[in-house]
């Protein structure tokens, strides 16, 4: 019996030989998902020649032509007009007079850019804000019929955005909420808070509820006990999270290719439509594709952490 104990309780480490060939696994797996990324950024640098170029090039002449062509407008001028032009401002209007063409003004990425940082941030906040109340109330409160309406809450994720795009669609259209930020962040915030309530539900089911009580003996009130005792512990769920609802806040295509067009437009839809004078520019598409990257890169690297903590359930366990 006591041998049975021993062997129930014992851990096997892993042998050196293991650890290397799981070492070896885990780099050739981040080098290929890398690989995607890095393309993107090595077409960003070529000049439109090159970025259509069969078999494609790997050793070209690299060129700020794609993200210059990505944040302005051109216009085609006769070289005599542009040879009595002053001297170029700067490196992207020497490349565009290269090309026989003039700036003719800004672009609209940086303004689709801004609309995507608002309506991804913004519907985060919101999402995760309602879904960590929902969270505690499911936990620590007797709701009744409370695993059905879990099951509902879950199962708004089932549907595709294609089956409910129409009907939403005619309701934006009805409300005046159609091209809004508005619109589109209360939008992402109702697809994104089923996720963040089963998420987070698990998180402060493995908190003790010990502390709050604790906390109330002490005289804090169930509000206080919820801001000063849970939220400090959920931290990590709260994080990792965040990081899902955002990530399809911000890459979401579907529904802001279907109710936005103007103002509201985000980057996903606007990136595609960029076009050169050949059709489509490959370097200015790949250019804004390598910026849009760099938000949701930042926030994840900044909450990594906890988001490796978070997606292993790394709560406060009893």
């Amino acid at each position: 019996m006591s041998s049975l104990n021993v062997t129930a309780h014992s851990v096997v480490e892993p042998t050196p030989t293991v650890k290397r060939i799981a070492g070896a696994i885990v780099i050739i797996y981040a080098l290929v998902t890398m690989v995607p990324l890095a393309w993107i950024f090595l077409t960003s640098v070529k000049s439109p020649p090159d970025s259509i170029s069969y078999p494609p090039k790997i050793v070209f002449t690299p060129t700020l032509e794609g993200f210059c062509n990505l944040f302005t407008t051109r216009t085609r001028q006769t070289p005599d007009y542009i040879q009595s032009l002053p001297a170029p401002t700067g490196a992207c209007d020497e490349i565009t007079r290269n090309r026989n063409m003039v700036i003719a003004g800004p672009s609209n990425y940086w303004p689709r850019f801004g609309n995507s940082l608002v309506i991804a941030f913004g519907s985060t906040f919101l999402a995760v804000s309602l879904g960590t109340l929902t969270a505690y109330g499911f936990s620590r409160f007797r709701v009744p019929l409370a695993d059905d309406l879990l099951f509902f809450i879950l199962s708004t994720r089932m549907m595709p955005p294609i089956a409910v795009a129409i009907p939403i669609y005619l309701m934006y259209r009805q409300f005046g909420l159609s091209d809004t930020a508005l619109g589109m962040i209360l939008l992402y915030t109702a697809v994104n808070v089923s996720l963040a309530v089963w998420l987070l539900k698990g998180f402060i089911d493995e908190i003790p509820r010990e502390y709050e009580e604790a906390a109330m003996i002490d005289g804090y009130t169930r509000l206080q006990a919820f801001w000063k005792v849970v939220l400090p512990q959920a931290t990590t769920g709260i994080a990792a999270t965040a990081i899902f609802c955002l990530i399809f806040a911000w890459n979401e295509y579907a529904f802001a290719v279907l109710l936005t067009s103007g103002s509201a437009q985000t980057a996903p839809p606007f990136i595609p439509t960029i076009i050169g004078e050949g059709g489509q520019d490959w370097p200015a598409v790949a250019a804004g594709t390598t910026i849009f990257l760099v938000p949701i890169l930042v926030f994840t690297i900044i909450l990594r952490k906890q988001l490796l903590r978070g997606i292993t359930f790394g709560a406060v366990r009893k």
